[in-house]
């Protein structure tokens, strides 16, 4: 069944409304999604990891059923700063004051800044096909042109990139329902063909370019670095390693106690190979002892 023994809400965070899936029991997990998806990008996943851990799924302000704040000028209500204050928000509300913190994609820059911004709430860090945003961006060269262009398409406002995307989402996003429950493919679908979605994704793109970017450099500047646990996994057939080499090299700056290794897969990891993703988070975490939380 589709996230068996979840529940779904809508919590209310101060900035934001997210929508959210939560089951399980143990220490808190938090599992973020990338580009385009929405939370249901876990419904294999988050069972499997909530035999032993509570898992929270949300959507990221902006994408699926969660609300799209008001941008302005330097798109700061899409930064990863903001989203990891609702993140926090969260976990409160559902009675974790500790979490760990997992995300693919986009929802892995989220994720790091979550453990950056919010040392004392993060007990471990997950990062999925992805590096911190300043990393990407000084190593842009032109195969990272080429191969992610959709960065910049996405990250200008002059010409906006959402009359082209809503004019046929089916021809643009090439998603298909190979590795997706009905269910999961159906919330993809309702994402995909909502304007105010695609709106709220390419604000996550655009604040990336900026704003994120120098949340990172003053980061960097001042030696701050991510203070838990960190596991870095990135798939085995998408292009992170044919751009950048090992990826854990570029991590070890950030992140001092890191590990990593790569998943048999396509980049939607959680969708293609569920198992091999579960299996190697649970391995990390359980390593880690972490502590559950307290009862009432």
């Amino acid at each position: 069944m589709f996230f068996e023994g979840f529940t779904l809400d809508r919590v209310d965070v101060g900035e934001a409304e997210l929508r959210v899936r939560h089951g399980g029991a143990g220490a808190a997990v938090l599992l973020l999604h990338g580009h385009p998806r929405t939370h249901a990008t876990w419904h294999k996943v988050a069972p499997l990891l909530a035999e032993r851990y509570t898992v929270v799924c949300p959507d990221l302000r902006g994408y699926g059923q969660s609300s799209k704040p008001v941008t302005d000028a330097e798109h700061t209500p899409y930064s990863k700063r903001a989203m990891a204050r609702d993140f926090v928000a969260l976990m409160r509300t559902l009675g974790h004051d500790r979490f760990a913190v997992a995300g693919h994609d986009r929802g892995a820059l989220a994720a790091f800044r979550t453990a950056m911004d919010h040392p004392e709430k993060v007990t471990a860090l997950v990062a999925m096909d992805g590096l911190p945003v300043v990393e990407h961006l000084e190593r842009c060269d032109a195969r990272f042109a080429a191969a992610w262009w959709h960065w910049f398409f996405f990250g200008q406002s002059d010409k906006p990139a959402e009359r082209i995307i809503n004019a046929d989402p089916d021809v643009w996003y090439t998603a298909t329902d190979e590795h997706m429950a009905p269910e999961a493919w159906a919330d993809l679908q309702n994402a995909l063909h909502d304007p105010e979605t695609v709106h709220g994704m390419l604000e996550d793109y655009r604040a990336g370019l900026g704003i994120d970017r120098r949340h990172d450099e003053a980061d960097r500047a001042a030696g701050r670095r991510v203070q838990c646990p960190t596991l870095v996994l990135w798939s085995q057939k998408d292009d992170l390693e044919d751009l950048y080499g090992d990826p854990r090299e570029i991590w070890r700056a950030w992140a001092p106690d890191l590990r990593g290794h790569p998943i048999d897969s396509g980049h939607h990891m959680a969708e293609e190979a569920p198992a091999e993703l579960a299996d190697a988070m649970g391995i990390f975490l359980d390593g880690l002892n972490l502590d559950p939380p307290a009862q009432g």
